[in-house]
């Protein structure tokens, strides 16, 4: 998309569906210790290396708050 700014062509966005819709805010989250344990362990240590990534806490976002 960068490039095609770059040589003056128009981007075009795709708008998010209908079917991303926020789920329900009473669903509990998993547990960090879980979705830590999807990551598979060499991911982890890559992840570490490159970004110093380091896993706190679980939270919901609002919808709002993530770029479309």
């Amino acid at each position: 998309m960068a490039e095609q700014r770059e040589q003056g062509e128009p981007v075009v966005v795709a708008a998010p569906s209908e079917a991303a819709e926020e789920t329900e805010s009473s669903t509990p989250l998993p547990s960090l210790a879980d979705l830590i344990a999807q990551i598979p362990a060499e991911t982890r240590e890559v992840m570490d290396e490159l970004f110093r990534a380091k896993f706190t806490t679980v939270k919901r976002v609002p919808k709002k708050s993530l770029k479309a």
